[in-house]
């Protein structure tokens, strides 16, 4: 039995949670999401807590339990306390800016690179070298927080580019020179 799928999803209050059709919803004080469950996943809730069952103990069902229940976790946190990525910028001159809603990065390149967050992602400059993504979708959060840092990833020889905060660099010994000729 999956340990993770087994689990109850305790609602918060504030939170409101409506199953039908397939699809889960999930309102909160962040936001609304929804989420299309696998036909064979079973998902039933009272107004205190969520629970995720399958039907039998095929490989797909097993592999499909945890992830309804981690998905579904994922949602009700996110319209409760939502998520956030903090991104560094290393390197001389380099930057980043607000410009509207986007970031504008100053990351070597001849032109400024101008990132747009898709609907329900806020993004904050707190000073030049932090971008900080914020919002209630998870998946969406983290995929816009990727696409800043694919900008310019930090490169392993001075270590300069975006990354992520908690993010560490393995740092590579540059070429040495043939002291013994």
């Amino acid at each position: 039995m999956s340990r993770i799928g087994r689990q109850p999803i305790p609602i918060p209050a504030g939170v409101k949670v409506s199953i039908g059709g397939g699809v889960v919803k999930v309102e909160g004080p962040k936001g609304k999401l929804q989420q299309t469950i696998h036909p064979n996943m079973v998902v039933e809730s009272d107004n205190k807590q969520v629970m995720v069952k399958r039907p039998n103990d095929e490989r797909l069902n097993r592999a499909l339990h945890g992830l309804t229940r981690a998905l579904i976790n994922n949602m009700v946190v996110g319209v409760t306390k939502g998520y956030e990525k903090k991104l560094k910028i290393e390197g001389v001159g380099f930057q980043a800016a607000m410009k509207g809603k986007g970031v504008e990065l100053t990351v070597g390149f001849a032109n400024r690179i101008v990132h747009e967050p898709p609907a329900g992602v806020t993004v904050t400059v707190p000073d030049p070298t932090t971008i900080l993504v914020a919002g209630a979708d998870k998946q969406v959060v983290g995929q816009f927080a990727a696409e800043v840092r694919a900008s310019r990833k930090p490169e392993p020889y001075k270590g300069k580019g975006i990354r992520y905060e908690t993010e560490t660099v393995r740092r590579k010994e540059g070429k040495s020179f043939a002291a013994g000729k």
